[in-house]
């Protein structure tokens, strides 16, 4: 990947704080009157969105004030902050401030179900809260959860006890103090995991990690500037806004990303010419199809940054069909503890990759991001307290990764920092719970989840390893591979989902070919029994991650029926 610079009026490399927060000023100061934050306030003709728009200048300005406000109520540095607030400017103006302060922002999704939300709230004891109305109801309705809490400010129009952020204002009233400075290992924020394979965990993320996390995520981007970001993933914002972009919100429902109207992003993309823009395969096959379906063409895009899970190498070729030849589509691998852990560019991904994956070699994530180190150690759901470069017969193991945008440490709980961390000397690795193996050419290669494998007496079966083999059968939107316990065996079940459309009457035919498919493979001639799903669930925060837990409950359900 290239190196090269390209000379803007942002900041290269801050240490830690204080440069992540100058970035901001620098670019009010530079570009007071540049669009920082575009988003959703209302509907037009036909249910078009209408948006509202704040400049750098009013979002320094506003964080600035909130930064003033912040102090003055008891949000000081170190100050752990919930925030349970609703994608747009007030979310990132709030954000910005919390920075300047070196208070500590805990993000939890609220998709996640409201007692796992409860059970991660306690479990941090946040001493701040920041809110919209209904977020502060449900402080009223289960005070024990939020019984740390000691100040209270209100977004919206209703006061619940507290401060009003809307009786703030914007503009400070009076000189503004320097940003405090704050060492790169101290705490910047907690953000929880999603928990779709187990209970979500708190991540400590330091000054240091965002500042890592800027330089990578520039680099990937060969250090050409973003110019305007579609943003559906509202805390991505915040590093494209230090990167000095443009950032449009299209409608999306938090924990919803999947019903996401592919119309809209279609309009916000024209509209305001997007450059760039970071969406999960739930956002970015739906936007395909519907490209294909009114015969659009993105001509604006120059790059596409997916996560959350694989993108279908289908859609990957469909959606460079809708862009400029010179456009770039990247897959990236990341995780809450780790982001981002790598990337592979569509060009490199569909030439002999793909074929590789239908062979059974798992899918290839590319190479680790700039300044991150990986390799694989042997499988084992035992704690490995030291490093060691023990790896699993055929290369498959567990990928651990180290570097300057990986967490160290979880807050909570405890007993994960021994599970999920290995000690080498001064240095900490991250497990990532992940399969994979790395080849000659350094690149990761993604078979699995750790959790999910399925472990029969024959050996264990790799999840994503075996689905990319069934993936090539044209009908079939995703498979997912689960495994259910019998008396004396745990018996391997492949789960598929169809393309929109295909009746079922063809199921029959489908299956068949799916199961002469598996049998020509070594890695898959075990798995005999197939069943048809209506549509899988899915994660919470990207809504594109399967959820084979609830998938393994659903297939054991079914194979009983049958057997009836």
């Amino acid at each position: 990947m290239s190196r090269a610079t390209t000379t803007t009026a942002v900041p290269a490399r801050p240490a830690a704080h204080c440069g992540s927060v100058e970035r901001i000023r620098a670019i009010a100061r530079a570009h007071p009157d540049l669009e920082a934050v575009i988003s959703p306030d209302g509907k037009g003709e036909a249910g078009v969105p209408t948006y509202g728009r704040l400049t750098y200048r009013e979002l320094d300005d506003w964080s600035d004030l909130l930064a003033q406000r912040f102090e003055e109520i008891g949000i000081r540095r170190g100050v752990r902050t919930l925030l349970l607030v609703t994608p747009g400017p007030e979310f990132y103006a709030i954000m910005i401030g919390l920075l300047k302060v070196a208070a500590v922002p805990v993000v939890i999704d609220p998709g996640m179900g409201l007692r796992p939300m409860l059970t991660c709230l306690k479990s941090v004891s946040p001493q701040a809260f920041i809110g919209i109305s209904k977020a502060h109801l449900l402080r009223l309705v289960f005070r024990s959860a939020f019984a740390t809490v000691g100040v209270k400010v209100t977004v919206g129009r209703k006061l619940w006890g507290g401060h009003s952020l809307r009786a703030w204002g914007r503009t400070p009233d009076r000189p503004v103090a320097p940003s405090q400075e704050a060492p790169a290992d101290e705490v910047m924020m907690i953000a929880f995991t999603t928990g779709s394979t187990g209970p979500a965990k708190a991540v400590n993320l330091t000054h240091g990690n965002l500042a890592a996390m800027l330089d990578q995520v520039d680099d990937a981007r060969k250090r050409v500037p973003p110019e305007t970001s579609l943003i559906t993933l509202p805390i991505f914002g915040v590093l494209d806004l230090m990167l000095g972009s443009r950032c449009v919100l299209p409608p999306i429902v938090p924990g919803e990303v999947g019903s996401t109207d592919p119309a809209h992003v279609v309009d916000a993309i024209h509209r305001f010419d997007i450059r760039t823009m970071f969406a999960s395969p739930a956002v970015l096959v739906p936007l395909v199809r519907y490209a294909q379906s009114h015969d659009v063409r993105l001509p604006s895009v120059r790059s596409i940054y997916s996560g959350g899970a694989p993108v279908p190498d289908h859609a990957i070729a469909a959606l460079r069909a809708i862009l400029p030849a010179e456009a770039e589509v990247t897959a990236g691998y990341g995780s809450t503890e780790a982001l981002p852990m790598s990337s592979i560019e569509s060009r490199e991904l569909l030439g002999e990759f793909v074929a590789r994956a239908h062979a059974g070699a798992g899918t290839c994530i590319g190479r680790p991001a700039l300044g991150l180190e990986a390799r694989v150690v042997g499988i084992t759901d035992e704690p490995i307290p030291t490093r060691s470069d023990e790896t699993a017969a055929g290369g498959i193991g567990e990928i651990v990764v180290a570097g300057p945008n990986v967490s160290t440490s979880y807050a909570w709980p405890e007993a994960a920092n021994a599970l999920g961390k290995i000690r080498d000397g001064d240095r900490i690795w991250h497990r990532t719970g992940d399969l994979g193996w790395i080849d000659e050419g350094g690149r990761i290669w993604f078979c699995g989840r750790k959790s999910q494998r399925v472990r029969t007496a024959d050996g264990a079966l790799f999840t994503v390893q075996c689905e990319q083999i069934f993936n090539t059968v044209p009908e079939v939107f995703r498979t997912a591979l689960v495994g259910v316990r019998g008396d004396s065996d745990t018996r391997p079940v492949l789960c598929v989902e169809l393309m929109p459309g295909v009746r079922k009457s063809e199921r029959a035919r489908i299956e068949e070919e799916l199961r002469e498919l598996g049998a020509q493979s070594h890695t898959t001639d075990r798995i005999h029994d197939f069943l048809f799903h209506p549509g899988f669930p899915v994660d919470i925060r990207h809504n594109a991650k399967i959820g084979r837990e609830k998938l393994t409950v659903w297939a054991a359900s079914q194979l009983v029926k049958a057997e009836r």
